[in-house]
């Protein structure tokens, strides 16, 4: 006999807990979180269309932008403390620029009281973006799931998705440090991807 939904006590299941954001729901969500505000904004393409930990994303400075063999970067701090530069895709420049405003330093994500984004208040701005995409409950890891399911799904070799950064490589690729190619990088790849579902 099924129970009735009265004397369910178990977690409530969505969808989109169990399968992750697919290409148009990425668009959406990123869409979304443009006309959100210019916060929500860098946010979101920090962790959509670069892959970044919430962590990660909330840590970023402006100092910490730049450029490097013709692409605008942004260095971050990987897990374990390992440092990386990434590039940022043109549209992920120009949300960070418009987040950033004329500031020259401190942090480029930064909450209504003007202080450091922290993991917290993303957690709820991802929420309140995901709810207005009509997305259900979306949170940051499925966003960077998501960008690592597009860079798959675009034809980036499983090596290629060096932005996860995992500390065993077995979980997604091997980091050759060795060897940064911005112009082959998946951000690159996802952005198109995402653009042409």
């Amino acid at each position: 006999a099924r129970t009735p939904p009265s004397t369910y006590t178990g977690p409530k299941v969505h969808p989109s807990d169990a399968r992750g954001l697919d290409r148009s729901e990425l668009g959406m969500f990123l869409f979304t979180a443009e006309h959100y505000d210019r916060d929500r904004a860098a946010l979101a393409v920090l962790l959509g269309l670069n892959g970044l930990r919430v962590s990660v994303a909330c840590a970023t400075n402006i100092e910490d932008l730049g450029v490097a063999r013709g692409h605008r970067t942004l260095r971050i701090g990987g897990k374990g403390n390992k440092p990386a530069t990434v590039p940022l895709v043109p549209r992920t420049a120009r949300t960070i620029d418009l987040a950033v405003g004329e500031r020259h330093e401190g942090p480029i994500l930064r909450r209504r009281d003007g202080r450091r984004l922290d993991r917290r208040t993303a957690h709820r701005w991802v929420r309140s973006i995901g709810k207005r995409a009509r997305l259900g409950r979306v949170h940051p890891h499925m966003l960077r799931a998501a960008f690592i399911m597009a860079a798959l799904d675009a034809g980036v070799p499983l090596r290629g998705v060096q932005i996860a950064r995992h500390a065993d490589p077995r979980t997604t690729t091997i980091d050759d440090r060795r060897r940064q190619n911005f112009d082959r990088h998946a951000a690159y790849v996802v952005v198109a991807f995402v653009a042409g579902g």
